[in-house]
């Protein structure tokens, strides 16, 4: 079993920043891409940023310049640093993570549960 939970999402105003999280545990061989989506309500889901295990990153238009993705390996941890936060960054942000499991050859994806961000106006 592999699982990834996220934490650090909430409520902030326009302009602050929040910092999210997402951990794996269980049985993990090794891990390779991480990424973040958003899902806002009625909306599709968009990629904000993806990071590869040589750290190279790509981020969604909406948030470059904004948004920081980060990521240690000795702790099988992402995280996203979100600065100038607007509005319409408010959504359901979810971490996906590309991990092969022990004495397997098979990478697959895993999802985290998703974290509310809600930014006032």
């Amino acid at each position: 079993q592999v699982q990834l939970v996220e934490s650090g999402g909430g409520l902030v105003q326009n302009g602050g920043s929040l910092r999210l999280s997402c951990v794996a545990s269980g049985d993990i061989g090794s891990v390779y891409a991480m990424t973040w989506y958003r899902q806002a309500p009625g909306q599709q889901r968009d990629l904000v940023a993806t990071i590869a295990p040589d750290d190279i990153t790509k981020y969604g238009d909406s948030v470059k310049g904004r948004f920081t993705i980060s990521r240690d390996n000795t702790k099988n941890t992402m995280y996203l640093q979100m600065n100038s936060l607007k509005h319409e960054d408010t959504a359901v942000y979810s971490c996906v993570m590309q991990i092969r499991r022990r004495a397997t050859t098979v990478r697959a994806n895993y999802w985290g549960q998703g974290t509310q961000v809600t930014v006032s106006s």
